[in-house]
């Protein structure tokens, strides 16, 4: 579908019906982090108060219009996210200005910026993408704002070297990040007693985020200074817990208790109506997992109350949806609807547009499903529906893949800090871990996998062949679903890589996904790990039934090709024998290529005969391939995730890039050092 490119300076109107949008930050070089923000301004350029800085430490305006969604991995870099609902965007606010920040480095570092709008839908209604970005430690992307009864888009491409601290300050917002001062016992160092908090009610006075608290009278003796009002930019500190641990099991194979039962779960209807219960009474009970769910809808930060199995009448009929999802904010209470399927079960298009009636009618905010359906990318749907029914409710789609992950993301990585919170979560995912609860991550490779493998090695496969372009599609949510899998674990965002062209056009890349499976028997899938020393590049070769887990890394720049590889084998002592080290050369065309093994013994094997320098090294690792549609094991997808993880933990894990040594001092002394050492 084609959508405007803005330029710089350029404006375009927002479609009349379009009442909610997804405005993505994005840029290419994923390693620096960017913080991005929205700033709701009045008639004078300015915020109302401070409450009108929404970041990652105030994600939501005081109305709830305007909300920060987070950050997140792409195929090509990292992006933010921040949603605004048009309607209910105060009438004194004419502009909201969409601004990231860097702590460190600057823009002109980060490649390509760009600023995309999306619908409720996830379809993109315009575009604005720059690299004139030089020294500027915040940049303004671009601004929504009102022209009378009409809202539109301008790309800014603008910014200035005074951070995020800087940025919010021109706007009217008041900085504080003096740290808190601890109590003080009498008189400071100056013999004054500072006073418990400052006198309130001054005119013209800025509305305080952290409120102070006075000393109590009890305590005369303990005083502690106020600090400044104003916002805090300073991140905080993620906490982290414990679930319960279990120790005096006199044996292995006993099991403690099931929160969420297994027992009696059969298919169909029971194993949905149990799935959706224990998401939502996790989400109730644990209030970081329902903001981390919640946020994967678009819902703000708030107050989370789930209901199922509430009827609503639709005509003559009554249609009766998974569950009701409410977050309150404030007088703003957001609400959705969830279809839930589980195990093989399938979205229907007729349901869904049923619910986005009643949502319609009902005035709720979005419709959500929930199923074991991975997309290929963030924002894909896995049902087409009626673009028409979409001007006032947003859908949006879950895998049960992203829900668990999100669970995880939190036991490993903080953001529970009470014991009893974190051992619901825990029994929470040992339930969607059994495979009756029927929440699989991603377990089949659908109903042509058998025919398309078989064609593949048969040499009879075509890439125009429709079934060749299914699997193709579930490869890449595969692909995905390993960037998944490897986020929760590591804490850090994995992207699965694709060509720009192929992220918006899901035909041309199952197009070429099918055109290289049937010239070359493989898929391959590119991740994207930050602070490892090169990519991870998985290739399922269908025609000899093997994996193969590669990653490639830079040589050192200096020293003989012989201790450019000794620097690689100092790396590599804890890694299987059987992993094959390639040496590229300088010399176009040279590469030399054995087992570790046999690099261990004779070193020279790479290097003796061989012209020019080492420029780079190539780590290859073969497993056996499982053929199986589906199930855990022999599968198909159980051996790319194995092969997956083991590749990582043996190999990547343990490499770092070269690192020169500092350069050194002139080992003579300094003439006033000689003049010192004299005296």
């Amino acid at each position: 579908m084609e959508f405007p490119m803005l330029s710089k300076g350029q404006n375009m109107s927002l479609p009349a019906e379009v009442e909610q949008i997804d405005v993505v930050l994005g840029w290419t070089e994923s390693e620096v982090e960017v913080d991005a923000s929205a700033l709701l301004l009045n008639a004078e350029g300015k915020v109302r108060s401070d409450e009108d800085f929404v970041f990652y430490n105030q994600p939501e305006s005081t109305d709830g219009s305007i909300r920060f969604l987070g950050t997140s991995g792409t195929e090509e870099g990292a992006q933010a996210r921040i949603a605004i609902d048009l309607s209910t965007v105060p009438e004194d606010v004419h502009t909201v200005a969409l601004v990231g920040s860097v702590a460190e480095g600057r823009f002109g570092d980060l490649g390509k910026l760009a600023l995309r709008v999306v619908d409720g839908a996830g379809y993109t209604l315009a575009e604005y993408v720059t690299a004139d970005a030089t020294t500027e430690s915040a940049f303004v992307f671009g601004e929504v704002y009102r022209r009378g009864a009409e809202w539109k888009i301008r790309a800014v491409g603008q910014g200035w070297e005074s951070g995020l601290a800087g940025l919010a300050t021109d706007f009217g917002v008041d900085i504080d990040n003096e740290p808190d001062l601890e109590p003080t016992t009498g008189d400071d160092s100056s013999g004054r007693a500072e006073p418990a908090s400052p006198p309130n009610g001054s005119a013209g006075e800025t509305p305080q985020l952290v409120p102070e608290l006075p000393t109590p009278p009890t305590a005369p003796a303990t005083q502690t200074k106020a600090r400044p009002r104003g916002v805090r930019t300073a991140k905080r500190t993620v906490k982290k817990s414990k679930p319960v641990d279990f120790t005096l099991a006199e044996q292995d194979t006993w099991q403690p208790a099931r929160l969420f039962s297994v027992i009696g779960v059969g298919t169909g209807e029971e194993q949905e109506r149990r799935a959706t219960s224990a998401l939502i009474a996790t989400m109730q009970a644990v209030r970081p997992f329902a903001r981390a769910v919640c946020a994967r809808m678009g819902a703000p930060v708030g107050v989370f109350e789930g209901y199922v199995e509430v009827a609503y009448e639709r005509g003559e009929s009554k249609v009766i949806p998974d569950a009701v999802l409410k977050v309150s904010r404030g007088a703003r209470v957001w609400t959705g609807l969830l279809e839930v399927k589980t195990g093989n079960g399938k979205l229907k298009k007729e349901q869904l547009e049923n619910y986005l009636d009643v949502a319609r009618k009902k005035k709720y905010d979005v419709v959500v499903s929930l199923s074991n359906d991975v997309p290929a990318s963030a924002g894909e749907l896995p049902v087409e529906v009626d673009r028409r029914k979409l001007a006032k409710v947003a859908l949006r789609h879950l895998s049960w893949a992203e829900v668990g992950h999100e669970a995880r993301m939190l036991l490993s990585h903080g953001g529970i800090d009470d014991d009893l919170q974190a051992w619901i979560l825990a029994e929470f995912l040992r339930y969607l871990d059994h495979p009756r609860s029927g929440a699989a991550e991603f377990v089949d490779m659908g109903r042509h996998w058998v025919t398309v493998r078989d064609a593949v090695t048969a040499g009879t496969l075509r890439a125009g062949d429709q079934k060749a372009a299914a699997v193709a599609d579930t490869w890449v949510s595969l692909s995905r679903h390993l960037a998944l899998r490897l986020t929760a674990e590591l804490g850090v965002t994995v992207k699965h890589l694709l060509p720009r062209r192929h992220g918006s056009d899901p035909a041309a890349r199952n197009a070429a996904v099918a055109e290289r499976l049937a010239t070359d028997g493989v898929f391959e899938a590119v991740l994207r790990i930050p602070e490892t020393a090169g990519d991870l590049v998985v290739i399922a070769d269908v025609r000899t039934n093997k994996i193969r887990c590669r990653t490639t890394v830079e040589a050192p720049n200096e020293g003989t090709s012989g201790r450019r590889l000794s620097w690689l084998l100092r790396q590599l002592k804890d890694v299987p024998g059987d992993v094959q080290v390639e040496a590229v050369f300088s010399e176009r065309g040279n590469e030399a290529c054995e087992h570790l093994d046999t690099v261990r013994k004779d070193p020279k094997v790479l290097t003796n005969g061989r012209s020019g320098d080492i420029v780079s090294f190539s780590l290859e690792q073969t497993f056996p391939m499982g053929g199986r549609r589906s199930g855990t094991a022999a599968s198909f997808i159980t051996s790319v995730t194995t092969s997956t993880d083991a590749f990582y933990g043996t190999v990547v894990q343990q490499l770092r890039e070269w690192v020169p040594a500092a350069p050194k001092q002139n080992e003579q002394p300094r003439p006033d050092t000689a003049e010192a050492e004299g005296e």
